[in-house]
């Protein structure tokens, strides 16, 4: 086979995911890509003399370059399909890249704000600003005051919230539904953005937090607004919604270390979530164990 032919098969294979299977262009574009760097990690060997223990060759190699494991996931995803469809026209016999997997990613957290930050981002605006400011705030001392990811901030309606009894109604991941106490920071906030709320839409307009528009507020909207904040405020750092739902755990766990509590006002189904999500320095861990467990105490002649 010519080096000629070897790109005349992948290029038959992106015509096929534009024509046959209409992916977006970005899509194909992410292929090909993954392609190319197969391409160049494999010294230009055909795809018809590719084996399973070439591509763990170039899983691994890829690996010591730095290569992250979602993005080799991806790649031998691409691999797999694109095999696949070198089967389907008769071109090889068997799928090298169907029991590959790549290492694991380790997860990512996000840095929480400390206490002194967070305090400086929720208390600069107070009563003042303009309605928008005041909107602003609102979805801020929700999020971090309440845990809230984004799509619960922006999916929430006029009855969503009962500013009397100091709840506010969540439903979360799998259409489930927890019910969360609002702190009277949060409270006065909301109070502050619906007094002002009706001039940007009209009566029948459920949707609690809306847009200058009167549409209910976007993802976008969101993340741009807490980003001008941070730097109105002077954090100098990237502030997104989820960043202060980490920082709302991280800061109930050090206070309570209550695991479980804090999985129920986060939402979340598995504990282990929740173990991940709202990381522990060792000396806090150490400290909780030493004040509770009977085994920890010792002797001060030890």
């Amino acid at each position: 086979m010519t080096a000629a032919s070897d790109a005349d098969w992948v290029a038959d294979f992106i015509r096929h995911l534009d024509s046959e299977r209409r992916l977006s262009a970005n899509t194909v574009k992410h292929y090909r890509r993954d392609l190319e760097r197969a391409r160049q990690a494999l010294d230009s060997l055909h795809w018809r003399r590719v084996t399973v223990h070439d591509l763990r060759a170039l899983v691994a190699r890829l690996h010591r370059q730095g290569l992250g494991g979602r993005s080799l996931q991806r790649l031998l995803s691409t691999l797999r399909t694109f095999f696949h469809f070198l089967i389907r026209e008769g071109r090889v016999s068997d799928n090298p890249a169907l029991d590959i997997r790549a290492p694991k990613s380790g997860k990512r957290l996000p840095k929480a704000l400390d206490a002194d930050q967070t305090r400086h981002l929720l208390d600069s605006e107070g009563a003042s600003g303009t309605p928008l400011d005041r909107r602003d705030q609102a979805m801020m001392e929700l999020l971090y005051g309440g845990g809230l990811r984004l799509a619960e901030l922006i999916s929430l309606d006029l009855d969503s919230v009962d500013i009397n009894a100091g709840q506010v109604r969540v439903t979360g991941k799998g259409n489930k539904t927890r019910l969360l106490p609002v702190g009277k920071p949060a409270l006065a906030a909301l109070r502050r953005w619906l007094s002002v709320r009706g001039q940007f839409t009209s009566p029948d307009q459920r949707a609690l937090f809306v847009s200058q528009r009167g549409r209910r507020v976007s993802p976008a909207t969101v993340q741009q607004r807490l980003r001008q904040a941070a730097v109105k405020r002077g954090l100098g750092e990237h502030l997104h919604p989820h960043k202060l739902r980490h920082s709302y755990a991280t800061h109930l766990l050090e206070s309570s270390g209550d695991l479980r509590a804090v999985q129920e006002l986060l939402g979340h189904a598995n504990l282990s979530t929740t173990q991940v999500y709202t990381h522990l320095d060792f000396q806090h861990l150490a400290r909780i164990y030493d004040g509770a467990h009977p085994r920890a105490q010792r002797k001060k002649d030890d």
